[in-house]
């Protein structure tokens, strides 16, 4: 013990000799690179934005507290062949120090170009990056090769984002998103698990095997109460008996407002679609007290039941003009995504088509061919290798029939379900003790968990002060096959 000590010792007058004598050295190694962070602080953030090779300005919105730039990216058009030509990706910057850590959303369509926030960037008080997914106008290739749509290259696409960004923000990053943009960033993590610190995925549905969708036909033979069931189901069934009646009045419509059927194939069809989107939308978008809002079908008049589906799935869904922005999402929903089908007994031999397949939503001069080994793939991965991810659902929402599931090689890892909560769900619906947990959990992967935080859960609450304008929810209507 004491020869052990007396080495010790040794070793540490050692030390502080060879310290003593290469001071000077450190000292001018040292300032090198601090010569290098003060020139880059003393640089403005867009000025250091815009020396991203590729990177340009589409224009500056000011926000108080924040920089909020709208930017151009340049990406390839296929990234296993980046040789084969570029093409503008849209995404905006919500700035707010370095020294913050940041969150990548995405929702998985057109990205907003007003300033917004998602809730993980209030919780850990930080900078925003949001990307506007391929394919979705701006961002769209000229000519389009529809197949180089696929969830790998969006992957791709963040990946190359987040590494030139990085370079710039440098503390701890998350991905998020909701619906679409929740399995966005699912795919993100499972083809670049290095990428990010921890994952948030909001309602993020997780289509397994396209072809077997009976867990939707068990969620609604029991959401809500049996008179919601009810009531809901009688409208819709009412809809299809007043058929020849209220599609005089869609006719009328679409005459109105320039409305055309080509890519669905009829007014008929769009009719149909759009009815039998009515009770999903409804679980997607209402609540349980809504219900009381829904007319009685036996009483209620051809108005009435035109005003209700019309206001729940919108009678402009499936018009090409209503279609045209989503065709990139239901290429990908006929292509590797999936889609689901249920069975409505209630309807009898009333519905003519049933749920209609992507590919009716898709203009026919764009090829689709399924891919079923891309859901499978994920979902294997995501049982077996995810950490740091954490999965929010909503008890009432459709789209959470099929959630993602974590398997005995997840590590740090947790789906959580918001009870009565619709497709909004998220961290704050949770009961208290998953909120505590959840929030603490995404303040850890971030690297800004307070003192307070560490030493239990429910001392974790979100850094940012709560701003109306930034942390608006744009939780837009769509109709049932879009998530």
């Amino acid at each position: 013990m004491r020869k052990k000590l007396g080495w010790l010792l040794s070793l540490v007058v050692l030390i502080g000799t060879m310290g003593a004598a290469g001071t000077t050295a450190q000292a001018a190694t040292a300032a090198e690179p601090a010569a290098a962070t003060d020139a880059a602080a003393a640089t403005d953030i867009k000025d250091q934005i815009l020396a991203v090779p590729g990177m340009s300005l589409i224009e500056e919105k000011p926000y108080a507290g924040y920089r909020f730039f709208v930017l151009n990216y340049e990406q390839p058009v296929d990234h296993r062949a980046p040789w084969k030509g570029t093409f503008k990706q849209r995404l905006t910057l919500l700035h707010k120090d370095v020294s913050r850590p940041t969150v990548f959303f995405t929702s998985g369509y057109n990205v907003n170009t007003s300033p917004r926030r998602s809730e993980p960037t209030t919780i850990v008080d930080g900078n925003q990056v949001s990307m506007e997914y391929r394919f979705f106008t701006p961002s769209r290739p000229d000519p389009a090769n529809w197949g180089n749509l696929d969830i790998w290259q969006a992957a791709s696409d963040q990946h190359r984002i987040f590494t030139a960004l990085k370079k710039i923000y440098k503390k701890n990053w998350l991905a998020t998103g909701g619906s679409k943009g929740g399995m966005t960033a699912t795919y993100f993590e499972r083809f670049y698990p290095r990428d990010m610190d921890g994952v948030v995925a909001y309602v993020a549905p997780n289509d397994v095997v396209n072809k077997e969708d009976s867990a939707y036909d068990r969620f609604f033979a029991k959401v809500g109460t049996a008179e919601c069931r009810d009531k809901l189901n009688a409208v819709q069934r009412e809809a299809l008996v007043r058929r020849d009646a209220l599609e005089v009045k869609y006719a009328a419509a679409a005459a109105e407002n320039g409305w055309t059927f080509t890519t669905v194939g009829n007014l008929d069809k769009a009719y149909e679609a759009v009815v039998l989107d009515y009770v999903w939308a409804f679980w997607q978008y209402s609540l349980l007290a809504d219900c009381a809002s829904i007319p009685a079908a036996a009483t209620a008049s051809d108005q009435e039941i035109w005003d209700t589906v019309d206001a729940i799935s919108g009678f402009s869904a499936y018009a090409d003009q209503g279609l045209e922005t989503y065709t990139p999402y239901y290429y990908q929903a006929g292509t590797q995504l999936g889609s689901p089908d249920i069975k409505q007994p209630h309807l009898g031999k009333l519905s003519r088509y049933g749920y209609q397949p992507p590919r009716n939503f898709v203009p026919r001069d764009i090829p689709m061919s399924f891919q079923p080994a891309a859901m499978r793939d994920v979902d294997t991965w995501v049982k077996h290798h995810a950490n740091q991810m954490l999965f929010v659902y909503g008890q009432n929402d459709p789209w959470g029939s099929e959630p993602f599931h974590l398997g005995y090689g997840a590590h740090d890892s947790y789906v959580m379900t918001a009870p009565g909560a619709n497709h909004g769900a998220n961290v704050a619906k949770l009961q208290e003790g998953e909120k505590a947990l959840a929030t603490a959990k995404i303040l850890q992967w971030a690297g800004v968990a307070p003192a307070a935080a560490l030493t239990g859960p429910a001392n974790a609450a979100p850094l940012a002060k709560p701003d109306a304008q930034l942390d608006q929810v744009d939780l837009e209507r769509e109709p049932m096959l879009r998530p």
